[in-house]
């Protein structure tokens, strides 16, 4: 019965001390930003406070025009950065001049 028990509860106790898996996308943000400007050629392009009940987070967006790569992370309060979407054929939008006199 014992030997029963054991396996179980290691399996289980290993799986609730484990980190979460978003904390393998996360790292100081001196060491995410280098990354991205060395690796990546990624450079910021937008970014803004996102609030929430617990803290105040930062997002930003990076993108490289060379490589057409983008990626967004969100840095906590601590200076923890964690990638949260990255990919390719990045482009940029620009808006339409409105015509004067012309009902949108």
């Amino acid at each position: 019965m014992f030997k029963r028990l054991v396996a179980p509860a290691l399996l289980f106790g290993m799986a609730a001390t484990a980190p979460p898996a978003y904390a393998a996308n996360c790292a100081a943000r001196d060491i995410v930003v280098e990354r991205l400007e060395s690796k990546y050629s990624e450079h910021l392009l937008a970014g803004g406070l996102q609030q929430t009940r617990n803290a105040s987070t930062v997002v930003e967006v990076w993108t490289s025009e060379l490589n057409g790569t983008f990626t967004v992370i969100v840095t906590t309060p601590q200076g923890i950065s964690c990638v949260v979407a990255a990919g390719t054929d990045w482009f940029r939008a620009h808006r339409v001049a409105e015509v004067p006199g012309t009902p949108s």
